[in-house]
Order: structure tokens, then C-alpha cells, then sequence
């Protein structure tokens, strides 16, 4: 049974990790444990380690040491050619990948890159490798510089080479194409290729071509002068500053890159100048040329102001250095998120490979792996684009998750709060979050903000709320973000990064209101554990749930459950097991259990039953040898909300699970909660899961 993939490619930077990081994301989404090899490496040079290889595991938090996840450095392999030792290179590349074959499911392989020494013979090697391992590959090219014909040509002699030594090929990707030929390459492309290979083509994507002043830093050695906290500004063109102010200015766009020598201090002011303008577009930095610093006073005045992005001071010459900013080729590094992100929502944009994924991996892994549901979560929220309003625009983590949100172009994002302090936020601290792509409103300048209040009169006046304190309701963000789902201008809400639980619903318990059949509004937990996924409840809402309330928490966690792709297994939890204990709490659970058996025949339950014995399988079978639920519960129901908070949280803290939630159940409209101590991950998926919920599921 095969159990790789080999992401070969025909020459140095043909964009080969923007499909790496894609099918990563999307083999993690279809199997349980996901492997990472590369055969051969280069050498970083200055001895550090392969970046590839870092940027995987890390972004996926793969658990595999870094020397199991390649075979050999290019020196080696060269050395072992010029020694006649080729086939230990080979024997050495099978072994280190049937070590992985044993500890994954399936392993994405990565050939070499193609620069450096030893390159005209790398091609060769690629398919040596593949058909000895015995896994089908997937070929990538650059169009960059190359007509159609050259494009097809090269991947057509690739593709037999691959064939001629009886490695299957399954799918050929050209990448980096304008975006106006992607149709004409694919057609040209299938002209040579049987029907069972799929084709695929990816546009140029600007800010994946273009370096990172802190690629810049590096390449020119340059010292950084002021802007260090904004390193990872995105460069787009660059131009030399040698013309007059007047002049130079008009010609900037935006993330300029301005490179002029460091005495002219008239360039280096107007443009940090031209930065802060809203007349003018934003730069991305400034590379000092000549080895020259300003003199103190003008760096006295840099020094004061509110905002400045990366100054850079080098010692070549203006025309060196420009042409040597020209030529670096941008990299994606372990820390460059936006690049990373990018990739991923470009791959899952252009390439389908849900039919090819299906037709890799053969096995069906059991349960549901944390990788596989946050997979299903993206996979499921991009079906239908929702309206998301985020009333608290000003906090840092929320419009760091908005960033992240709108960069893999998931959901629409409203933010309330003022525009202009919000812009100056964004600039401020550096935040890739692109405005043009988010609507902000401020609740009593909208021009819908006499209207929600007249409805929230409507709405309330039987509870003596009259037109003056409607507006002075509406003026608050939770309660003008609630509207606005109630009137259908968002789809959901997601707050409690700065209010508190009870602000953050209150509006959604006052007007949204519960859905038909609907008593008691709680909340789940999304326990993104090692190995599965486990839905707690309730741990954010109910203090002291009576047996009926207890037994409608589980019902509607049951459903949560199944509307989120996990089997629904309850296990209704207290201090013992079965009929052996007695008391108020346990005969609570125990009523409630009943009740759910009685209401919905189709679920299973078990209860009342003790943590260990509703995970452990040994312990299970134990106490309750006879049970459908014991050893294997998936969704666990806590008997108060003492016990559920303080249980998800321990969990999450000692174990290191990612705990994703709370979600509201039992409202018409979705409102989710956040904790005031959220991160930007919780921010980010709770957002994903309130989008989820608006689609009805």
C-alpha cells in the first residue's frame, strides 16, 4: 500500500514550497498522522539548518526530530557520487523513509532545489529516488520567463523521464504563470498527458516573489539603524532615491522600497514622511547606501517620530546594491505567517486535490484527529463566505486574527470601532491587515444607527425602554453588532476579548433570542487533544444545570457533535460510575440521563460515569463492560460549571491541547464568547466555527 507522495521539481526557484505547504495542509486533513522527508538538503550558509525542513515542522508542529527528516546534505551526496558510492546514497534514503513509514500514515516527500554545485545531475537523482522508494510524484515548473511552448517542452521531458523508469506521475502543477494564461498552459499541457494525470496551474503571487526587508538585512549585511520590530514588511517595487523630493515622491507605491544614499536626509524625511500620509502610499522601508549615516540631529528627528519602518544602512555603493535588492529571490521561513498562509490559501484556491488526496491515501484512519477537524473546519466555513462582525476593532489580537482571516480570504469581517483609530492601530503596530478588504463602522455616526434603535425600541419598550436609552443600547458595540445580525447586515458575532461573558450575550438572550424547542443556551468546547477530539460541556455558561437542563446540554451538544463530523458518543459525568453511588449530585445526572434516552432513542449515552472510565477503554470495559459509550465518549457532559471550567482548563494547560470554543448553542443566530485572556489561534478559530454555525449546521 503506497504511502508517499514526491513533490519533484525541474529547476531552482519554481515555487516548490507553496505546493509543499498546501498539500501538507491538505493531508492533514484527510489522515490521522502526516510525515515529512527530504532526501537531500543544502547547506545553509551559515550552518544553520535546512529551511524547508523548519518551516514545516514548525508551522504544522510535526512531531518529528529534524535529522529524521532528511537523508543527506548536497556535499554528501556529491562526494559520495565522486567515490562511486552512489548506491549507499540510495540504501541510506530507503532506510531513513521506511523509518518514517512506520511511525506515519502517510509521508510527503520533497526533492532537491536545484541551486548550487552538482545541479546538472539533480534532475536524475529526483527520479531515482522516487522509483526506488515506489511512490508516484507530482511535478512543478516556473512559467517565469518562459513562453508556453519552453514551459511544455521542459515538463513534457520530465514527465517520460519520470515514466521511462516506471514512477507514476499523478499530477503536474505549473506554477508562477500570468494569470491571463492559466487556462491556455493547462490546455497545452493535457495535450500530452493521458486523462488520469491531473493538471493544474497557479498564478504569480506578488508578495510571495518579492523578499522581506529581513531577507534584505540579511543578503546586504546590512546594520538596521531604526524599525526593527518591522523586519517582516513586504517589499514590492524599489526604486533609488537620486531625483529631487518633489519629484521622487510622486514616483512611490505601495511598499516601496527606497534605496538612496544616507546623507541625503531630504529623501530619507519626506519619504518616512510620505509613509504617515494619507496621500501617499505606505513604504516598506529605506536602504541607506554608501555606508553613510545621517548626521544626529536628523536622526534625532527620526527618533521622535510616531512611526518609522525599517531603516537599513549598507556599505556598497547605490547602484550595487540596487541591482543586488534585485536579484535576492524571496524565501518563507518558519516565522513568515502571512507568506505561509498565503501559500496555503493559493494551493487550496487553484489546486483540487480532494479526488487525487482520496486516491493516495487508500485507509480509512479511525476517529477524527485534531489536524483532520481544523482541516474540516477551513474546508467547511469556505463553502459559503459569511458575514462576521468583531465588535471590539481596536483590541491588537483581534486585528491580528482578522489579518489572518482575511489573508486566507475565509469570511467577510466587520469591525466596530473609530476608522481612524483603527487605521493608526493597524500602522502602529505593524499588522499586514489590509482595510480595503474590511468594513468599519462606528455605531453612532452608521446610517443604520437611528434605525437598529428605533427596532431595539420595538423590541424592548414592553420592558419600559424608551428612544433615549435604545440609542444609548446601540451606541454599545455589543449591542450594535448584535443587531446588526438580527436585522441580517452579519451572519454572526464573535466578542468577550475586552466584555465580559454576560455583555457579550445578554443582547443575543434579549433580542436574538432562543431557537423553537430551545430552553437553555450553553456552550461547548472543541478539546483538540494528541490523538482526537472531545466536545466538553458546559463550560462557560450554566453554573448549576438541573436534570432537565442537564439532559438538553447533551442533546444539543450531540448535535454539535454531529454537525461537526464527530460521532456523538455522550457520557454524562459525576463521581461514579453506573448504580454504585448514591446522593443528590449523582441522582441528578442520573435523571438526566433518562431523560435523554427517553427524548432522542437515537443517541448513546451513558451515565452517570466517571472521567477515566468514559475515556479509557481498559478502565471502561472495567467498571461497565456492556456499554457503547464506556472507554470511547466524544462528547462529555459536566455535571455544573465548576467542574467543566476548572476540567477543559486543566486538560488544555497539562496536556497541551488546543482547546477551541466556547460555542453557543441554542441561540437562532450565532454569538460566540471569547475569554478576555483569548489568543490570536482562539480569536481565529472561534471565528471559523461562528461562520460554520451560520451556514445552519
Amino acid at each position: 500500500m503506497n504511502k508517499g507522495i514526491y513533490i519533484a521539481t525541474l529547476e531552482s526557484n519554481s515555487g516548490k514550497s507553496l505546493i509543499t505547504l498546501g498539500l501538507m495542509r491538505t493531508l492533514l486533513g484527510k489522515t490521522a498522522k502526516v510525515g515529512y522527508f527530504r532526501p537531500v538538503i543544502d547547506e545553509d550558509k551559515k550552518g544553520g539548518k535546512d529551511n524547508h525542513i523548519s518551516t514545516v515542522l514548525s508551522y504544522f508542529d510535526l512531531d518529528l526530530p529534524y535529522e529524521e527528516a532528511f537523508a543527506f546534505t548536497r556535499n554528501q551526496v556529491i562526494q559520495k557520487r565522486n567515490t562511486g558510492k552512489s548506491g549507499e546514497i540510495i540504501d541510506t534514503i530507503i532506510r531513513k523513509y521506511k523509518k518514517l513509514e512506520e511511525q506515519f500514515d502517510f509521508i510527503l516527500i520533497e526533492g532537491s532545489d536545484f541551486t548550487g554545485e552538482g545541479s546538472v545531475f539533480e534532475f536524475d537523482v529526483n527520479v531515482l529516488i522516487a522509483k526506488n522508494l515506489g511512490v508516484p510524484a507530482i511535478l512543478v515548473a516556473s512559467g517565469s520567463d518562459k513562453t508556453k511552448e519552453d514551459l511544455a517542452g521542459s515538463l513534457q521531458l520530465a514527465y517520460n523521464s519520470f515514466i521511462h523508469k516506471d514512477v507514476n506521475v499523478l499530477a503536474m502543477i505549473a506554477n508562477k504563470i500570468d494569470p491571463e494564461n492559466l487556462d491556455l498552459i493547462k490546455t497545452e499541457l493535457k495535450n500530452f498527458l493521458p486523462d488520469e494525470v491531473d493538471v493544474f496551474a497557479i498564478p504569480k503571487v506578488e508578495s510571495l516573489a518579492n523578499p522581506t526587508i529581513k531577507e534584505i538585512v540579511e543578503e546586504l549585511d546590512g546594520k538596521v539603524l531604526f524599525g526593527k520590530e518591522f523586519l517582516d514588511n513586504q517589499t514590492g517595487s524599489f526604486g533609488v532615491g537620486a531625483m529631487q523630493l518633489r519629484n521622487y515622491i510622486t514616483k512611490l507605491k505601495h511598499n516601496s522600497l527606497v534605496i538612496t544614499p544616507g546623507d541625503r536626509a531630504d529623501i530619507i524625511l519626506g519619504a518616512l514622511q510620505a509613509n504617515i500620509s494619507s496621500n501617499y502610499p505606505r513604504i516598506s522601508g529605506i536602504i541607506l547606501t554608501g555606508g553613510l549615516i545621517p548626521e544626529d540631529p536628523i536622526l534625532k528627528l527620526i527618533e521622535g517620530l510616531s512611526q518609522v519602518v525599517p531603516i537599513v544602512s549598507v556599505e556598497g555603493g547605490t547602484f550595487g546594491v540596487t541591482n543586488q535588492v534585485g536579484s535576492i529571490k524571496s524565501n518563507i521561513y518558519a516565522d513568515s505567517l502571512p507568506k505561509i498562509e498565503t501559500s496555503i490559501s493559493t494551493f487550496e484556491k487553484y489546486v483540487s486535490f480532494d479526488s487525487l488526496a482520496e486516491r493516495l491515501i487508500s485507509f480509512k484512519p479511525k476517529g477524527i484527529t485534531p489536524r483532520m477537524f481544523q482541516y474540516g473546519l477551513i474546508t467547511t466555513a469556505r463553502k459559503a463566505k459569511k458575514r462576521i462582525v468583531l465588535p471590539e476593532g481596536l483590541d491588537e489580537r483581534i486585528l491580528q486574527a482578522a489579518a489572518r482571516l482575511i489573508a486566507i480570504d475565509i469570511v467577510d469581517i466587520t469591525l466596530l470601532g473609530n476608522r481612524e483609530k483603527i487605521e493608526a492601530k493597524v500602522t502602529t503596530l505593524g499588522i499586514e491587515l489590509d482595510l480595503t478588504k474590511v468594513q468599519i463602522i462606528n455605531p453612532t455616526t452608521s446610517e443604520n444607527y437611528q434605525d437598529y434603535a428605533e427596532t431595539f425600541y420595538e423590541l424592548r419598550k414592553h420592558k419600559n425602554v424608551n428612544m433615549d436609552i435604545a440609542r444609548d443600547w446601540m451606541s454599545d458595540v455589543s449591542y450594535f453588532g448584535t443587531m446588526m445580525i438580527y436585522k441580517g447586515h452579519a451572519d454572526g458575532m464573535v466578542s468577550g476579548a475586552v466584555h465580559t461573558t454576560q455583555h457579550t450575550i445578554r443582547p443575543a438572550l434579549q433580542f436574538i433570542k432562543t431557537k423553537p424547542g430551545v430552553s437553555v443556551v450553553s456552550s461547548i468546547f472543541f478539546m483538540c487533544l494528541e490523538d482526537r477530539v472531545s466536545i466538553f460541556g458546559d463550560c462557560a455558561i450554566n453554573p448549576n444545570p438541573t436534570s432537565e437542563e442537564l439532559a438538553e446540554i447533551a442533546i444539543s451538544s450531540a448535535d454539535s457533535s454531529k454537525a461537526f463530523g464527530i460521532e456523538p458518543k455522550i457520557a454524562m459525568l459525576s463521581y461514579s460510575s453506573g448504580t454504585s453511588g448514591k446522593g443528590a449530585d449523582v441522582d441528578r445526572v442520573r435523571q438526566a440521563t433518562e431523560i435523554v434516552k427517553e427524548q432522542r432513542p437515537d443517541l448513546k449515552v451513558e451515565g452517570p460515569i466517571q472521567y477515566d472510565a468514559a475515556v479509557d477503554i481498559t478502565v471502561g470495559r472495567s467498571k461497565l463492560p456492556d456499554s457503547e459509550v464506556a472507554g470511547q465518549a466524544s462528547v462529555l457532559i459536566f455535571p455544573d460549571l465548576n467542574t467543566g471550567n476548572n476540567t477543559y482548563k486543566a486538560v488544555q494547560r497539562e496536556t497541551g491541547a488546543l482547546a477551541i470554543g466556547p460555542m453557543l448553542q441554542g441561540l437562532n443566530k450565532p454569538v460566540n464568547d471569547l475569554s478576555r485572556g483569548c489568543t490570536v489561534d482562539d480569536i481565529f478559530n472561534t471565528v471559523i466555527i461562528t461562520a460554520i454555525q451560520a451556514q445552519g449546521i
